[in-house]
């Protein structure tokens, strides 16, 4: 006995009922209520990307309204007229490639059939796939036939291009939108084929898979049963191989990159490049995936709500959260671009490689790069450098008015211990002196509102990200006499609560500046950008000036 020949797994699992369909709950509730009540049209358009069940369902509804013994809407699936549509015998449903039959023609052969009635069956369905690829002359010459069809016909037409047809075709057909899956959706569907095919397949491999698929049911299975294929005759199918099939890259090394880029080291962000190629991975897969990356970071920065629209796992939605609160909108927009035109470039081009090391540098290094984002990154930049060079001078004075600066030898070069700062040779350091460290008291209400007053200039001799990220936070009095950060998102506000280094540093700068201890709490602001538990908003309300222990301050009118 001859084995049963192998079919692919989109096939072999396309759904044959309407229960079978995942995530069009509402085109199927709608379809079978049309049958159900006998309330059928004769024209339906089906829009959507490609893989997303239009000409799937339109099949299946072929088969329901000639279904002999419908259940609630749906073919039963075991009648003469059922079967002989599954298996592509029934010539009353007709399925056309508007894409290779496009001329007038063609149309004028389904005219030509229309006019006779079904022999078996209710309905003649006509079901005309990529429908806009039809030429100019063979549209008009299905319109009155559309318009005015035999009670018996029925028409399908199923396009991913809604915006290439005629609006006299539109306005002739009911619309239904088929929207890419969601993730979830298909990782399900590929569980369920996986357990039916007896397949071990690790979760987060699935879920990969289903991310990859870009919301096409048809794609998800194509890429499952492709991995499969490799993976045949092994225990399981993990997630590190569904990597190396697909030539696909891991999320946390789009991490590793993006910080790289940021930190200004274009060694080590072509070093990642260079292991990513030597591991066969796609290059135009690398940046299309950069480029997502950058997307859900964006997202992340402008919206606390936006986590729930992307779909990835726990562990990456960590490193998302908090690659998005040490960063800065204004630098992932101009990665966006930059690695948008890339995309491009690279698409008809030889040198591939060549250009996206090139991109790289200009992404590290923005003095290369001569548009309006690279300019104010590069502002970003010196700004840091400058505040950087102000305490590391502040430093300096600090530890010799403490005498902590030990003279050298005459004629060497003297260097403050661990502020990187070289005191020009020929120079002695100021004989060391001793001074009584102050405890330093607590603050009081009227304390912290001078602190609050005092805000901006305590502000410029912070390092620069902790700039970067209070500089856009508003200032409030709490109870037992605390200063309440108020961040305008969650995933600031979290940086400094899940990070006690960075508390830290703050506290003791503060204590440093303003001789006393500031108790600190770090807060978000609700959705509408409203300040939370109703907290009394000081930025705009008092007006009183500080003494700030600093040598290096200007002093104030």
């Amino acid at each position: 006995m001859a084995d049963t020949p192998y079919l692919a797994l989109y096939r072999k699992y396309r759904p044959q009922t309407f229960e079978d369909v995942r995530g069009r709950d509402t085109i199927v509730r709608t379809l079978k209520n049309q049958i159900i009540h006998d309330r059928i049209s004769h024209s339906y358009l089906f829009c959507g990307t490609r893989g997303t069940g239009k000409t799937t369902i339109a099949k299946i509804f072929a088969k329901a309204v000639n279904c002999e013994h419908p259940v609630d809407g749906s073919p039963c699936g075991e009648c003469s007229v059922c079967r002989a549509i599954a298996q592509d015998a029934n010539l009353n449903v007709v399925e056309m490639d508007a894409a290779s039959n496009n001329g007038v023609d063609d149309i004028r052969g389904v005219i030509e059939q229309v006019a006779y009635s079904p022999t078996l069956g209710k309905k003649r369905v006509y079901i005309i796939d990529e429908v806009h690829m039809l030429s100019a002359s063979a549209s008009n010459a299905l319109l009155k036939t559309l318009e005015e069809p035999p009670e018996y016909a029925i028409f399908i037409l199923a396009t991913t291009e809604p915006n290439r047809l005629p609006i006299t075709i539109l306005s002739r057909c009911q619309r239904y939108d088929f929207g890419r899956l969601p993730t979830a959706t298909i990782a399900g569907r590929l569980r369920e084929v996986s357990d039916a095919e007896n397949l071990r397949v690790e979760d987060k491999a699935l879920n990969y898979i289903a991310s990859a698929a870009d919301g096409s049911m048809r794609d998800g299975l194509s890429l499952l049963d492709q991995c499969n294929a490799f993976n045949y005759g092994e225990e399981i199918l993990t997630y590190e191989k569904t990597l190396d099939i697909l030539g696909a890259v891991d999320m946390s090394v789009f991490s590793d990159l993006y910080r790289k880029i940021i930190g200004q080291d274009p060694a080590g962000a072509l070093d990642i490049l260079d292991r990513i190629l030597l591991q066969g991975r796609e290059l135009m897969q690398f940046i299309a995936d950069f480029i997502s990356f950058l997307r859900n970071l964006m997202m992340l920065m402008v919206s606390a709500k936006a986590s729930s629209g992307i779909d990835v796992s726990d562990e990456n939605m960590s490193r998302l959260k908090a690659d998005a609160a040490s960063g800065d909108i204004s630098a992932v927009l101009r990665l966006v671009r930059l690695f948008s035109e890339l995309t491009e470039r690279v698409r008809f081009s030889a040198n591939r490689r060549i250009l996206t090391e090139a991109a790289i540098i200009r992404a590290c290094l923005p003095a290369t790069d001569m548009d309006a984002d690279a300019m104010e990154e590069r502002m970003r930049v010196l700004e840091e450098q400058f505040v950087r060079g102000e305490r590391i001078i502040a430093g300096l004075e600090r530890r010799i008015a403490q005498g902590t600066v030990v003279s050298a030898a005459p004629g060497a070069a003297q260097a403050a211990p661990g502020t990187g700062f070289t005191a020009p040779a020929g120079t002695a350091a100021p004989e060391p002196k001793t001074e009584i460290k102050k405890i330093k008291p607590d603050a009081l209400p009227d304390d912290l509102r001078s602190v609050v007053a005092a805000w901006p200039k305590l502000l410029t001799g912070l390092a620069g990200y902790l700039k970067a990220e209070l500089s856009r936070a508003k200032l409030s009095l709490g109870g037992n006499n605390q200063l309440i950060i108020l961040f305008s998102n969650y995933i600031a506000a979290d940086s400094f609560n899940q990070d006690e280094e960075k508390r830290k540093e703050l506290e003791d700068y503060l204590a440093e500046r303003t001789g006393m201890r500031i108790p600190l709490e770090y807060r978000s602001l609700d959705n509408e950008g409203q300040q939370v538990d109703n907290i009394l908003d000081l930025s705009d309300k008092v007006a009183m000036d500080i003494e700030v222990d600093d040598d290096t301050s200007d002093d104030e009118d």
